[in-house]
């Protein structure tokens, strides 16, 4: 079935939209990505998210607003996509997390906005929403829901231990390794801090990595960023912007910009192959936005090293629009009764018609095959 995924990642930047083909054969998933772009949201919705977020305060009024809007700008983006799909048979949303509650080791609870029913009245479509909090209620984090995608996708490729990292506004890591089951979690600030950075000088982020570049990493700042105890704590674990929020940088304003993303740049990649290495990586696969940061992208194979840095693009899977096609992976697994992480996950909002999805299938889901779109269709 044609599945369209719907997420805005916890850089709020944006919509992305994937449209995929998915079908089953026996115990493997197989994904023909179709299309994929991203639309910003209206001025003022994006604005006012980026308000909303610690350590501010948000009312009740004004987190309806917020969940209205969203839902709205999904359902656009939904509509856009199925004028040029009208194939579509299902849609999966994601959302937009605004707040992850996590107490110690435990996440007691999150929070996606975009109400799925202007989702459903816009398209006439079934819409597989709420994704996280299932996991969350059966003891999980929630995220990073990545690993669902990551260990049906690279288990099984060769003796390796392989790692999944998505770059987004919070960088995470699935480990996929043989005789293991899959570990799962958030390391710490991806692209968060750098994008908060470059809004001192006015820029929405630091296109190319071209402010850090020009930068110096400052040891004693890169010293005292990494006393942070969330580094420290076992997994599984997750995190967001409730921690790393512009707050986090206080004391930094004095620095150069350029100084500051300089050292940010390193902290991510620090953190992200300090787990990576801990697991005994050896090829770690990245995708998510971070993939475009030329600068980010050799400090993590600097750090990395031995283990081999590739992007998802090397084996089929555009790493920009990676979260929007585990977004339609998510709400196709759910259509047709297949657990992922020992649930099925989500909630269904009907389209126009009644739901009437298919039995589920005999065998147990293992593998995921990424196929290239057939030219002659």
């Amino acid at each position: 079935m044609k599945v369209l995924g719907l997420i805005s990642g916890t850089s709020m930047d944006g919509i992305d939209t994937a449209v995929a083909d998915l079908r089953l054969a026996g115990d493997t998933v197989v994904l023909t990505p179709l299309h994929a772009t991203g639309s910003p949201y209206p001025e003022r919705v994006h604005a006012e998210l980026l308000a909303a977020l610690p350590p501010n305060d948000c009312t009740a009024a004004k987190m309806c607003q917020l969940d209205t809007w969203v839902g709205q700008a999904f359902a656009k983006a939904a509509t856009q996509t199925l004028a040029n799909h009208p194939d579509l048979e299902l849609v999966a949303s994601l959302g937009q997390t605004i707040y992850h509650w996590v107490e110690g080791d435990r996440c007691e609870g999150t929070l996606q906005l975009g109400q799925p029913a202007w989702i459903a009245e816009a398209t006439g479509l079934p819409t597989v929403a709420d994704l996280r909090a299932r996991d969350v209620a059966r003891g999980g984090h929630g995220a990073p829901l990545a690993a669902i995608l990551d260990a049906l996708w690279l288990g099984g490729r060769d003796d390796r231990t392989w790692v999944g990292l998505n770059l987004g506004g919070i960088a995470n890591i699935t480990v996929v390794a043989p005789g293991r089951a899959p570990i799962a979690y958030d390391t710490g600030p991806g692209n968060a801090l750098l994008d908060l950075t470059a809004r001192r000088v006015g820029q929405h982020q630091d296109e190319n990595g071209e402010l850090a570049a020009d930068g110096t990493v400052q040891h004693d700042l890169l010293k005292l960023l990494l006393l942070e105890p969330y580094y420290a704590r076992p997994a599984p674990k997750s995190t967001g912007k409730e921690l790393f929020h512009v707050g986090y940088l206080d004391g930094t304003e004095h620095r150069a910009v350029e100084d500051v993303l300089a050292t940010l740049v390193e902290l991510t990649a620090i953190t992200i192959a300090d787990a990576c290495h801990t697991h005994g990586a050896n090829v770690v696969v990245a995708s998510g936005g971070g993939v475009r940061n030329p600068v980010l992208m050799r400090a993590l194979e600097r750090r990395l090293a031995p283990a081999e840095l590739r992007v998802s693009d090397d084996f089929g899977l555009p790493s920009d629009a990676k979260e929007g096609y585990l977004t339609a992976l998510l709400g196709f697994l759910t259509w047709q009764g297949v657990p992922a992480n020992g649930r099925l996950l989500g909630s269904v909002t009907p389209g126009r018609g009644p739901l009437r999805p298919p039995p589920p299938p005999d065998i147990p889901v293992t593998k995921l095959r990424v196929e290239a779109p057939d030219a002659s269709r």
